[in-house]
């Protein structure tokens, strides 16, 4: 894994400016640089070397050397079409997955995408044609920006490359603010950069003569198939394992992160890797690190864990918030923040288990309690006023339910973290920061998408587009390179895609269990007790923190600076801590989602 920035345009002193932009993102690459400088182009590529250690440098070229390559990520069925490639005519030099990209677009053209099996963004310039081809992996798994400004493009694994360009204009996006208030991570496809965005998972870009185009080139879809559900575990079990085997392959150490939850606990158990990697809190009710070093025990393997330092974690705030990009208030960025740390004094890859709820069906909101499914068998000529007249009340206890129970799925979910109603955000907020896209019109394209699926793949589908991308994948990309690792996530994987997607709903999430039909396959490997742990996810004892004097007060110095004035109502944002810090409300993801934009701003722009 690697990074990489670049531009095409014309300015003073490319090397030196291209230099810069490189010397921003070292972190993700540490092990070499290289760069390819030409007329309008500049090319940079920063290398940890995972494969081919000793010929795998960027940028690469093609046989006449018309076509630039730089690349980050992995393919993982480099090998069937390097000999594709050969039979085709093409000499290679290397033995890397990056090279098949290269000969790959001069023999298929754009339709290259469509055959990567891997995670991958990469940029190949085509000196001749003076054209720029780019490519993002169908989920999201490695990031991709770009700005043009001052007729120049500027492009990168990361925001922050971008900053020493003389012809960068850095400015916020007022639009983004409100959306990030309610989502917690940034949603908009332009970032919290005025004029950068991303481009979208499973898509690929061209810029020539100053104009650019994205295209669309996978859709994740569920298209079950009935079977027996004998036949689906058996077809899980061979695929996870064939996935794991694929991404494990490595010229460098191999782990794993290890949660007491099945998906790590899954991957870690095919894996069987020499050691595996826990963080947690001193808390029991925190911490997922006595199970993992069960486990670890059970399978023979080493687990390297840390105990947490909540003084230790506010220090690092400032450095998560800028290694993010964009400000972003999952807590669990911070404790995989340390995770990665500890892991990288040990091995340069680990393989994680993201992904696996969004495809098999996982996550507590895709199931329905007892009492909601006894609820719905009222008719909902009944339960669709009360879910209307649910809408209009204050915060009170039954809300929720009645507006889940009673109106359509498209107006109650919006993904896995809903932390300010759009109704509050606006509350909050300064005049010019209201005016932004709506909640609605931020998901309802992808609803629209899925009009005729049930419940749970509209709520999987959403959380495709929109929570896996731009939450879970943009924290582990974010927060692993910070550390100089590479973490690869064997679910979200082609091959298993192609099998999760057809798998029947009700083997998805039933009565017994979300993602049941994983956890089955799980336990032909785990332990019983593992295969049906519930997800506990990184917990973060955020609400007792914001209830201890001192962190009360240095958010509270925050929140009454002149900066918090420039964007919120401060009596608003005051009397949310204030409730919270003296026990009246349970406030602590409010709090934290505007601290975070707070000291990601202060960190960019002051």
């Amino acid at each position: 894994m690697c990074g990489f920035t670049g531009f095409i345009g014309e300015v003073n002193n490319p090397e030196e400016v291209l230099g810069e932009m490189m010397n921003q993102i070292i972190h993700r690459g540490p092990d070499s640089r290289g760069t390819f400088v030409e007329g309008v182009a500049a090319l940079g590529f920063r290398r940890l070397s995972i494969i081919d250690l000793e010929h795998g440098n960027q940028p690469l070229y093609n046989e006449d050397n018309s076509l630039v390559l730089i690349f980050n990520g992995e393919i993982y069925n480099f090998e069937e079409i390097r000999d594709d490639l050969i039979a085709k005519g093409h000499i290679f030099t290397t033995q890397t997955d990056s090279e098949v990209l290269i000969h790959g677009y001069e023999e298929y053209g754009e339709q290259l995408v469509q055959k990567l099996r891997g995670m991958f963004a990469f940029v190949i310039w085509d000196k001749n044609k003076k054209k720029l081809f780019a490519a993002r992996d169908q989920f999201g798994i490695k990031p991709f920006y770009f700005a043009y400004m001052n007729r120049t493009l500027m492009f990168g694994s990361e925001i922050k490359s971008f900053l020493p360009h003389p012809n960068f204009i850095k400015r916020l996006n007022q639009q983004a603010l409100k959306p990030y208030l309610t989502f917690q991570f940034p949603v908009l496809n332009e970032t919290f950069f005025k004029g950068v965005y991303k481009l979208p998972s499973a898509h690929y870009m061209t810029f020539e003569n100053g104009e650019i185009k994205t295209t669309r080139y996978w859709e994740p879809t569920f298209e079950p198939v009935e079977r027996s559900i004998g036949e689906i575990v058996e077809e899980i079990d061979e695929v996870v394992y064939e996935s794991i085997k694929s991404h494990q392959i490595s010229d460098v150490k191999v782990g794993s992160f290890l949660s007491s939850g099945v998906d790590s606990s899954y991957v870690a158990s095919v894996l069987r890797p020499d050691k595996t990697f826990t963080v947690g809190f001193s808390d029991q009710n925190f911490s997922e690190i006595d199970n993992a070093v069960d486990l670890s025990k059970e399978l023979g393997i080493e687990n390297i864990n840390k105990v947490l330092d909540p003084d230790l974690c506010f220090e690092q705030l400032d450095e998560i918030q800028y290694m993010m990009d964009e400000p972003h208030s999952n807590p669990s960025i911070v404790p995989l923040y340390f995770l990665a740390e500890l892991a990288r004094k040990h091995v340069t890859v680990v393989l994680s288990g993201e992904g696996a709820d969004e495809l098999f069906g996982g996550y507590a909101e895709y199931d329905e309690t007892t009492n909601m499914r006894k609820y719905k068998k009222f008719p909902s000529f009944i339960r669709r006023p009360l879910g209307e007249l649910a809408k209009q009340l204050p915060e009170i206890r039954g809300k929720n339910f009645l507006m889940k129970g009673g109106l359509p799925i498209e107006d109650t979910f919006i993904g896995q973290a809903t932390i300010f109603e759009e109704k509050e955000a606006i509350k909050i907020l300064n005049e010019e920061f209201k005016k932004a896209p709506s909640v609605k019109s931020i998901v309802k394209p992808i609803y629209d998408k899925v009009k005729n699926q049930d419940d749970v793949t509209k709520k999987q589908i959403l959380d495709l587009n929109l929570w896996l991308v731009d939450d879970i994948l943009l924290k582990a990309d974010k927060m692993s390179m910070a550390h100089s690792i590479e973490l690869r996530v064997p679910f979200l994987d082609k091959e298993v895609m192609r099998v999760a997607s057809t798998i029947p709903t009700r083997y998805r999430v039933n009565e017994k269990n979300t993602k049941y039909s994983l956890r089955l396959a799980a336990n032909k490997t785990l332990p019983e007790a593992w295969a049906k742990r519930k997800k506990l996810g990184f917990p973060v004892p955020i609400r007792l923190w914001l209830q201890e004097e001192k962190y009360y007060k240095e958010i509270k110095k925050t929140f009454e600076s002149k900066t918090a004035s420039h964007f919120f109502n401060q009596y608003e944002i005051l009397k949310l801590l204030n409730d919270h810090y003296e026990g009246r409300a349970k406030n602590q993801r409010k709090i934290w989602t505007i601290y975070m934009f707070l000291i990601w701003y202060s960190r960019y722009f002051e």
